[in-house]
């Protein structure tokens, strides 16, 4: 009787050290060899390569061709302006909530602002947002105020019964939207830069706005989606990004990769960085506002500005690159609204205006309701982010080729470990992530067990989890961290054959990719695993499994697939999992494993009579 337990990871509470270290020297590395245009030719050959590069990576953008069906759903007066309230479908009954903001006491038609909001609860009500709205609008400008999907009015997982949403505002729906669709290819970004563009479409239709004249201003996730635009979205005129901006050569290791809505499958892979989005706007006026005592690094946005006014030297329109920074900490304070006052008065007025922002008083959120509840879900109902990609992701199964061995090391980004630490030859069971019972019930059988540890997301938490980072660092690389872990321990199989493989949990899927690409596992039992790729994307919940996301996977297979062209090999499921971690009825799970042995794992049983198959 013999054990091994080899740590080929760190403990679930902490990332891999050996792939984090080689994530690590790939950014490094990425950001050495990123070239900066030096003349005005390889500036302008640039700027349209960033935006082909960002439209592969954000997975396209939608068709322009759907309706937008605006309607305005009430209104109000005050000192010197209007406000309507406004919803509008970006595609199909996926409905964008907004107020718009209309100067009265001068003659249109006006320069607008498309008001991108940051992570607030409540969107674009924020009485922070507000101020910068009305402080725009005072001074002639029209403003589009939008929610972005997961906040304000569009709270994806709202539940009408309970008034509260199944998943957390903000940034931890983004992420638990942002990972399924990942999985078709696509971005969350992507919803929310069409959400723009359609926007911007809505301001052209109006008379009251000059269609030459339209910017997009935003802070934080504002800031965010506003750098996308800018570099997107050809007709805006200008743009204003507020405490975003930074370089990935001090954001990398801290605060690290941030909401889902800024992961951008092979962004630094493909030698890209936070002045790119400005560069492929130029020559267009871009603004960075940044805090001092911000979380985006302070270092990385002075960097990146003197960056971005270079390249704009190069296309002779320097004073176009605007910069302000303020003592502060991270938030769209009156500083930087009053810097995006001027910025783009100066650019689209033709004028200065006052800096001093005034006296502001923000409306009560429930009166700036596009919808009747204040909530699209209670009271429109329509499409979601989830279900779009859902049915985005039922169109890719038709298109899909023969499943190859090269099409699954592509999709995964398989690579060989630099230092493969390979098992002892022969073993009866190789294990990952066994449990000490299991392990003490196969040993006391008389089994060999060699057993590999890889950490696992905690999928309970929502956010930035250590696991998240790591996960999202290798996609911003091209990787992903699940073909990464899988080389290390295709690697630890070296030598060995006939190998009966049993993981659990997440790892799987792992296991099962391992299967597939090596001829060493003779044998394959999987508990727990999740159903499919496809599952995950069409549940309304899920348990973040941060370990398992390959981009685009399920354009080329799912699990269920893998598991079919393992075969004649025998396969057992054990209790295979649902995306919110109940177990599946043995029928469902048969109808899509018709080649596999499907069981359940009788609570309590041993490993080794479980395995045993008696």
């Amino acid at each position: 009787m013999r054990v091994l337990l080899l740590a080929l990871l760190a403990t679930a509470a902490q990332a891999q050290p050996g792939i984090e270290e080689s994530l690590n020297e790939m950014a490094g590395a990425a950001m050495r060899a990123r070239v900066l245009p030096r003349t005005r030719a390889e500036a302008e050959q640039r700027r349209a390569r960033v935006r082909e590069l960002l439209l592969r990576q954000v997975g396209a953008l939608p068709d322009r061709q759907s309706a937008l069906n605006p309607r305005v759903t009430g209104s109000f007066q005050r000192d010197g302006y209007r406000v309507e309230k406004l919803v509008y479908e970006s595609q199909p009954k996926l409905y964008v909530t907004g107020n718009l903001y209309i100067p009265t006491n001068a003659v249109p038609p006006f320069p607008a602002v498309i008001g991108v909001a940051g992570h607030s609860t409540n969107g674009k009500a924020s009485a922070t947002y507000q101020h910068a709205w009305i402080g725009f609008v005072k001074r002639g400008f029209v403003v589009l105020a939008i929610d972005p999907p997961g906040q304000g009015e569009r709270l994806e997982s709202f539940d009408a019964e309970t008034g509260a949403p199944h998943v957390n505002i903000g940034t931890a729906e983004h992420i638990h939207n942002g990972l399924q669709i990942l999985l078709t290819g696509h971005t969350f970004a992507r919803y929310e830069i069409w959400d723009g563009v359609r926007a911007f479409d809505y301001l052209s239709t109006r008379n009251d706005v000059d269609p030459t004249r339209i910017a997009v201003a935003g802070n934080s996730g504002g800031g965010t989606q506003a750098a996308y635009l800018a570099a997107l979205e050809p007709r805006l005129a200008a743009a204003v990004s507020s405490c975003y901006m930074t370089s990935w050569r001090e954001l990398w290791n801290r605060p690290g990769p941030q909401d889902a809505e800024q992961i951008f499958p092979g962004f630094l892979r493909d030698g890209l960085d936070f002045g790119d989005f400005a560069l492929a706007s130029a020559p267009k006026p871009f603004l960075m506002t940044t805090a001092i005592r911000d979380f985006f690094p302070i270092d990385g946005a002075r960097r990146t500005y003197e960056e971005i006014k270079a390249a704009y030297k190069l296309l002779d329109v320097e004073s176009r690159a605007g910069y302000f920074e303020y003592d502060d900490p991270h938030g769209w304070s009156k500083p930087r609204r009053e810097a995006a006052y001027q910025f783009l008065a100066k650019h689209l007025l033709n004028r200065e205006v006052p800096a001093e922002e005034g006296a502001i008083q923000p409306e009560a959120e429930p009166l700036l309701y596009a919808t009747a509840t204040g909530q699209v879900r209670s009271s429109l109902g329509g499409e979601t982010t989830q279900s779009l990609n859902a049915k985005y992701a039922e169109t890719l199964v038709a298109k899909r080729r023969p499943l190859t061995r090269q099409m699954v090391m592509d999709r995964i980004v398989m690579q060989a470990p630099a230092k493969p630490r390979a098992l002892a030859p022969k073993a009866d069971v190789v294990g990952i992530n066994m449990t000490a019972a299991d392990i003490a019930s196969l040993t006391e059988n008389g089994q060999t067990v060699h057993n590999i540890t890889l950490p696992v997301s905690d999928d309970v938490r929502q956010g930035y989890s250590p696991m998240y980072q790591l996960s999202m660092k290798a996609i911003l690389l091209g990787r992903t961290l699940l073909g990464m872990q899988l080389a290390e321990v295709l690697g630890a199989l070296n030598g060995a054959s006939n190998v009966h493989l049993y993981a659990r949990g997440s790892a799987t899927v792992l296991a099962l990719h391992a299967a597939y690409l090596s001829p060493q596992i003779s044998k394959l039992t999987l508990d727990g695993m999740p159903l499919s790729y496809m599952a995950f994307v069409q549940a309304k919940l899920h348990r973040n499994p941060v370990e398992i996301i390959v981009p685009g996977v399920l354009q080329d297979y799912d699990l269920p697939d893998l598991a079919a062209a393992i075969a004649p090999r025998p396969v057992t499921l054990l209790d295979t999992k649902s995306p919110v971690g109940t177990v599946v009825a043995l029928d469902a799970v048969r109808k899509l494993y018709p080649k596999v042995d499907v069981r359940y794992r009788v609570e309590g049983e041993t490993l080794a009579k479980t395995l045993s198959g008696k």
